[in-house]
């Protein structure tokens, strides 16, 4: 499905740690490409720790950017449909998921209320973000930083590339 020319660059962040992970990113971008996203990057997948509540498997991780003509609040009722669709049942804040999949950024837009905050604003804070992100998207500028220079601050000990997409 073509997406219309008034369309959006945004950010997803991607991550699951239960049952077969890296199988969950790959089915949540096709359902989110069936639904009408435009995949424009998708990262490699990263084996990353877990942040937060600590004591649960690794996760994997990935992020993607995208092309969309939804609003905000559209594309997060699509994402969290996605989410559903593939098993993501209420638990744990930061606890373990089946698939987790966060809006990032939404190109030209700082957006505020009590559902959705962007740009992300744990983002520049979370290794398992900033470096699959650096990959696809290293000059995208959060906080007045590129993202390359927002990674270096993470050592690689943090994340580990596992395979392309």
């Amino acid at each position: 499905m073509p997406v219309p020319e008034t369309s959006y660059l945004v950010a997803l962040g991607f991550g699951a740690n239960l049952g077969d992970a890296a199988g969950a990113l790959r089915r949540a971008v096709a359902l989110l490409r069936e639904r009408g996203l435009d995949f424009i990057a998708i990262s490699s997948l990263y084996a990353t720790k877990p942040w937060g509540v600590e004591d649960q498997p690794d996760f994997v991780n990935a992020c993607a950017l995208a092309r969309t003509s939804l609003a905000p609040r559209e594309l997060l009722a699509l994402t969290q449909g996605a989410e559903r669709a593939l098993g993501r049942t209420p638990g744990r804040r930061w606890g373990p998921r089946a698939i987790d999949i966060d809006i990032l950024f939404y190109e030209g837009l700082d957006w505020r209320d009590d559902f959705l905050v962007l740009p992300h604003p744990e983002m520049t804070r979370r290794a398992f973000v900033l470096h699959p992100l650096a990959e696809i998207a290293p000059d995208m500028i959060v906080e007045g930083v590129p993202i390359h220079q927002l990674s270096q601050k993470f050592g690689s000990d943090e994340v580990k590339k596992m395979t392309p997409f």
